[in-house]
This record gives C-alpha cells, sequence and structure tokens, in this order.
C-alpha cells in the first residue's frame, strides 16, 4: 500500500500543532494569518493579539522541528493586527475603539481598580494600543492611581474632551473634570447620563482595547455599561475567599443575562509574601477562582499575588507595571495581558469586515 508524502506545509502544521490550542491554530488558517512559504523558508504570522512570551515559547519549542523540516532555519516574519470582534449587538460609540473590556467585580475591597491599571498598562507594554476608563463615578481613583492627580480634562473643539496620556495609555475619568472635595451626589440615572458622556464624548484614538474599570456590583451604571455601550467582553476580578465569591457570581450572572461575553476570572490577592522572611501564605484561602470558573465553564486567568508594593505604588502615582522594578510582580500582569488577549481571540470572531487579512508580502 502507498502512502502519499505529506508537504512541507502539513509537516510545519503538525508541528506547530502540538504547541498552539486547536481552535486558535485553526483560526490563524481559515483567516490566512498563518502563511507557510517552502521557498524561501518562512513562516508569515499576523498575529491577532500581542503575546511576547507565548510568541517566544513557540518558536524555541518548534525551532529544532521546523529546522529539520525545512532543511534550515526558518525565517519567522511577525506582523500584529488586533481585529474588532464580533459581541452584542450595541450602539458604536467610536469608530477608532476596537474593543472595549469591562472589568467587574461583585463587591468592593478584591483590588479591582489595581488590577485594571495594570492589566492596561501590561497590554500597553506587550504591545497593544490601549485606553483605560474610569466608570466609578462616585469614588473616581483613576487620576490617583496614574499620578495625574492634578490634571484636568480640557477641549480643542468645545465638543470632545481630550483623552490624559499617562504610562504610556489614555484615559479619562469624571475624576480630571471635577474637584476632589466635590461631593458626587447623583442618582443613579444621572451617573450613568455622566458616564455615557465621558465615554461618548472623549477624542479616543486608535485604541485595540479600551478597558473600563467598573465600580463594585450590579447597580445602574454596570446595567448602563452592558446594555448601553458594545462591551466586546467582560473580566471578573475576585478574591478566594467565600464572601467575595458569592458577589463575584452575581457579576458573572449578570453579564450572561444582558448577553456580554466573559473572558475569564482573575482571582486577586491570591497568596502574600511575606517582604521580610519570604514566607507565602494564603490569607484568603485558595482556589476560589478556580472553582467559580469551573461552575460557569468560563477560562480561569490566572492569580494575581497579595503584596503591599502593589497598593503603594498606586497610591504613589506610578503602578508596578509602570515602575518597572519587581519583575516577580510585573509578571504575573505581563502574563495575564497575554490570556486576555488571546482568550478574546478563541473565544470571539472577527467582524465580517475584519476576516480577511491581507497576505504579508
Amino acid at each position: 500500500m502507498l502512502f502519499k508524502k505529506k508537504t512541507i506545509e502539513q509537516l510545519v502544521l503538525q508541528c506547530l500543532a502540538q504547541k498552539i490550542e486547536p481552535t486558535i491554530l485553526e483560526k490563524l488558517v481559515e483567516q490566512r494569518r498563518l502563511i507557510i512559504k517552502k521557498e524561501p523558508a518562512a513562516i508569515e504570522l499576523n498575529l491577532p493579539f500581542y503575546a511576547p512570551s507565548w510568541l517566544r515559547a513557540l518558536q524555541q519549542q518548534t525551532e529544532q522541528e521546523l529546522t529539520e523540516i525545512f532543511g534550515k532555519n526558518p525565517v519567522w516574519n511577525i506582523s500584529y493586527k488586533v481585529p474588532k470582534f464580533e459581541h452584542k449587538k450595541a450602539p458604536n460609540i467610536n469608530a477608532n475603539i476596537k474593543n472595549i473590556i469591562a472589568v467587574s467585580s461583585g463587591k468592593g475591597g478584591v483590588g479591582k481598580s489595581t488590577v485594571s491599571v495594570n492589566l492596561a498598562l501590561a497590554l500597553a507594554q506587550n504591545g497593544a494600543k490601549i485606553g483605560l476608563l474610569d466608570a466609578d463615578m462616585y469614588g473616581p481613583s483613576l487620576p490617583t492611581m496614574l499620578g495625574e492627580k492634578t490634571t484636568k480634562s480640557v477641549t480643542n473643539d468645545g465638543k470632545y474632551l481630550q483623552p490624559i496620556s499617562a504610562h504610556g495609555i489614555v484615559c479619562n475619568s469624571i475624576g480630571f473634570l471635577v474637584e476632589d472635595d466635590d461631593a458626587m451626589i447623583w442618582r443613579g440615572p444621572m451617573a450613568s447620563k455622566a458616564l455615557q458622556q465621558v465615554l461618548n464624548e472623549t477624542d479616543w484614538p486608535e485604541l485595540d482595547y479600551l478597558i473600563v474599570d467598573m465600580p463594585p456590583g450590579t447597580g445602574d451604571i454596570q446595567l448602563t455599561m452592558s446594555q448601553s455601550v458594545s462591551i466586546t467582553s467582560s473580566v471578573i476580578v475576585t478574591t478566594p475567599q467565600d464572601i467575595a465569591l458569592i458577589d463575584a457570581q452575581k457579576g458573572v450572572v449578570m453579564f450572561n443575562k444582558v448577553d456580554v461575553n466573559v473572558v475569564g476570572i482573575i482571582e486577586n490577592m491570591s497568596v502574600y509574601s511575606c517582604v521580610k522572611c519570604g514566607h507565602e501564605e494564603a490569607i484568603f484561602g485558595t482556589g476560589g477562582g478556580k472553582k467559580l470558573a469551573a461552575q460557569f465553564n468560563i477560562p480561569y486567568l490566572g492569580a494575581l499575588p497579595l503584596h503591599i508594593q502593589y497598593r503603594e505604588d498606586t497610591d504613589a502615582g506610578l503602578p508596578t507595571v509602570a515602575k518597572n522594578e519587581s519583575p516577580s510582580l510585573i509578571e504575573p500582569y505581563l502574563l495575564l495581558a497575554e490570556d486576555v488577549a488571546i482568550n478574546l481571540y478563541k473565544n470571539l470572531n472577527p467582524t465580517i469586515e475584519q476576516i480577511k487579512i491581507t497576505e504579508v508580502k
């Protein structure tokens, strides 16, 4: 019996399939984001997400086998194009914003704002164009956390606010429009309207992702964002303790009811590491985030440590990822940013107009 010899392309795909999740590899091939060329020996990869560690591991782990297949070390031609993903239909706010990711929690005190800021900075550090919106109308913390406490939003044309640039990202917050000691005494509808104005009337540049730091809970502002804004996906932040998980579950249920994709669960304050002796202890328990993710069959995006430096850095206006002094505290966020971007591509499809990718020459 004669067996047909596999082509170079088939052998390369077989090699890559050992390291790339099947759904992702299938999409890359179907959308012609992955082109294999025998002569010259090259792999052209137009990535729909920025994931330096993922790409580096892929190249290193396949180097030997690919060299054997091609007969020489192949060239990797890498380019990037983050697509706009299909999601629940809602009014388009700005053609410059490809995707909106809401970072939410069922209750306060789980470090959601710290996660939002450092996640946004990590996505930008990985290579994406990032915006950050503070959706807490009653207690905006973004100006302080980004070191822009005295900065105020301005308008150049009398119509649109100019976003504030800080640490390589652009952002806006009601905190840039009011004085610190002005109490936000608003009814729910008033706060919701103010949020939509800050979101819609900001002159956002071209963004791959707009990260929205949501207020805790499932009230008026959360419903406004879920129903009136074209949110691409959401991320739920929780701590391992039971009471936080109960409230985080409510957040997942809310997004499910309004048909907003949940890209995954982040477990914050997972393990405390003593700064003096290095002893590690799970103060708030362990495994809660994984259990919640399994309960709703959504991705578990990983755990972030409990460390005083995260709080000190944001209080000082220089978030840990931007400060870039503690690799052990930064690395979890860089990997988290990759997981968020990769899972968006895995779980959602690009809009029809962005499916066809021009072949890299």
